[in-house]
């Protein structure tokens, strides 16, 4: 199997298109203290990310915010259109699955400012996760729970390899090419779900079927030595870290 790059290259890239704009303004100092500031801001209004956080199981009822109904209706449609043969009931439950995820990883990541402030408060160790893959996996193994026989998931990255790269789930008729599927991000747009023709996006974005790959086949390794390794009294199974991961 393929493996991924090394997060802290991965967190290192995320964080360089800031880091030069600061020191191009000669503000990096004064931006620092400034964030800071914010920082605890948020860390006091959101509460701390507890050192063992890691992504958690969904509901299997699928509550789409009222804001975002008109949009799972559009998804769903969009993605009924993508051959003859997608079955229209799939199609809407993984719309309302999509939008009722986003809508707790928004909550649970905290959003806050803009998509590059999130990454600078988890480089820097103020909040736990909420990088652009991560929205990804969490959503690709969301939506992989819902076994769908007619549209398949996919795995976009833009950019792979340097400080613009972004990662979406892109979502594809049954063996139909990854370029005429719809894409799904999350993280550009500050937790609120994203979609549109892979075509027609403006990220140059490219399959990645190993990391889908790797990304579900460490869910279900992860699913399967909880069921089978019980601890007694235990609450929390502390993240080993994607370090090792990757």
């Amino acid at each position: 199997m393929e493996t991924r790059v090394n997060i802290d290259e991965r967190n290192f890239r995320s964080m360089l298109c800031e880091f030069a704009r600061w020191d191009r303004r000669g503000q990096r100092q004064s931006v620092h203290r400034v964030a800071g500031v914010i920082a605890v801001f948020v860390l006091w209004t959101t509460g701390f990310a507890s050192a063992d956080q890691q992504p958690q199981k969904f509901s299997a009822s699928f509550q789409v915010p009222r804001s975002d109904l008109a949009k799972a209706e559009a998804l769903a449609n969009q993605l009924a259109t993508l051959s003859p043969r997608v079955d229209r009931t799939e199609a809407k439950l993984l719309a309302d699955c999509a939008h009722a995820t986003v809508s707790q990883l928004r909550r649970r990541y905290s959003m806050f400012g803009t998509p590059i402030f999130n990454n600078f408060l988890i480089y820097h160790g103020l909040k736990k996760r909420g990088y652009c893959y991560q929205w990804s996996e969490d959503l690709l193994i969301a939506l992989n729970a819902l076994k769908l026989t007619s549209l398949e998931l996919r795995w976009g990255e833009s950019n792979p390899g340097n400080w613009r790269e972004n990662n979406c789930i892109v979502v594809t008729a049954k063996g139909r090419p990854f370029r005429s599927g719809i894409t799904l991000d999350c993280w550009s747009h500050l937790g609120h779900l994203y979609f549109r023709p892979v075509v027609a996006d403006t990220e140059p974005y490219e399959e990645n079927r190993a990391y889908a790959r790797f990304v579900l086949a460490r869910s279900a390794a992860r699913n399967a030595s909880a069921a089978n390794h019980r601890v007694a009294l235990q609450r929390r199974v502390k993240a080993s870290g994607k370090t090792g991961d990757h």
